[in-house]
């Protein structure tokens, strides 16, 4: 367990909504310090609130209008303690690899190296044992205290966290068939043209449908007994729908799913998703949720614009859950698609990685 200390964070593509989003969370994180702000070439050199088009709801926070921007470039953070990229994938590769390399931890938005084996694909109230490969990465890369580790689509951080709950209350399953209403903030900015998305669903979102089938398996996956990389899920089998709704934040989805097994009673079913807990959580991460999993009583919820913050955007709301003729069960969830599904869950990986020691 590391010592407490305040650790010095750069931000990477730090213009974009999810640099922002990173901005507003950790100012009001008293375990990070923001130190670096990095971008493109066009913005480097300029005062950050004359280089960014701020849209978050939240104020710019004081500490980073004058703090200059940077190029992304290794040699000009030195002093970081931490490295949160919310890059464009068409730029994250070779940036976030020339990190790593110079021995920097980097916590990557991207999905660049989601599914790279030795690369922890972690959503932080799920699947914190995947860390156990970062010092496999570090010795194949011959690094000291560098490594990546990834979070994953916004998409699939809500559904895998009641899967991760019924899998270790239930045992395995088998199918899960799942359709999401995804909101526009998730298309970055400035996203979707506002003549596509008005009094409108639009029933592709480029790349997704593969992102989620995939990820859910590593995410639910373990690691090769000899620590050396991620073992995906091999008998799960996952089929995503994803559609682009007009709704700023907050993700929707529709999930069936079935057990291999002998399936439990919707009674025992939201008992497990109340009582889930995770690793984050027992160590004391300052932005872990109290609840990992809100179960909503109420017939019409989750709705986004009243549960998208819980737990600060943190916690995943569940509701309608009932019997499925076809599978065994089906519920809603929703998610915060650019906390818990983006800077959020990169913030906590970070958390975690320094509570556990691998920050040095």
């Amino acid at each position: 367990m590391s010592s407490d200390r305040v650790l010095n964070a750069a931000v990477l593509g730090a213009t974009g909504t999810v640099g922002q989003r990173f901005i507003v969370l950790l100012s009001q994180n008293p375990m990070f310090r923001i130190h670096s702000l990095g971008a493109s070439e066009r913005s480097a050199g300029k005062p950050y609130a004359q280089a960014t088009r701020w849209k978050m709801s939240e104020q710019m926070p004081a500490a980073v209008r004058d703090m200059v921007v940077k190029s992304c470039e290794p040699a000009l953070y030195q002093g970081c303690d931490v490295v949160f990229s919310g890059l464009d994938a068409s730029v994250a590769g070779d940036v976030e690899k020339a990190f790593v390399e110079a021995d920097f931890a980097v916590f990557s938005n991207a999905k660049n190296y989601r599914m790279a084996e030795d690369v922890p694909l972690c959503v932080p109230v799920v699947n914190t044992d995947h860390y156990a490969v970062v010092q496999a990465q570090r010795a194949a890369r011959g690094l000291r205290k560098g490594f990546i580790v990834t979070n994953s689509n916004c998409s699939t951080s809500g559904l895998v966290v009641p899967l991760k709950a019924l899998q270790d209350r239930f045992g395995p399953i088998s199918r899960v068939m799942v359709t999401t209403m995804q909101a526009i903030s998730g298309a970055g900015y400035p996203g979707v043209a506002s003549l596509d998305i008005l009094d409108n669903v639009v029933p592709l979102i480029s790349g997704e449908e593969p992102k989620m089938e995939a990820e859910v398996l590593k995410i639910l996956g373990g690691v090769a007994p000899d620590a050396s990389v991620c073992a995906p899920l091999r008998d799960l089998r996952v089929s995503a729908t994803c559609n682009r709704v007009p709704v700023i934040d907050g993700h929707t989805e529709c999930v069936s799913l079935e057990f291999a097994g002998q399936p439990p009673s919707t009674d025992e079913i939201k008992q497990c998703l109340r009582e889930y807990t995770c690793e984050a959580q027992r160590i004391g991460c300052f932005s872990a949720p109290a609840q990992v999993i809100n179960v909503a009583e109420e017939e019409d919820r989750p709705q986004p614009r009243l549960d998208r913050n819980a737990g600060a955007g943190m916690s995943v709301t569940i509701g309608r859950i009932r019997p499925c003729s076809i599978f065994h069960v089906k519920f809603t969830l929703l998610v915060h698609n650019t906390v818990l599904g983006a800077a959020g869950a990169s913030i906590l990986n970070a958390e975690y990685a320094y509570k556990k020691g691998y920050i040095v």
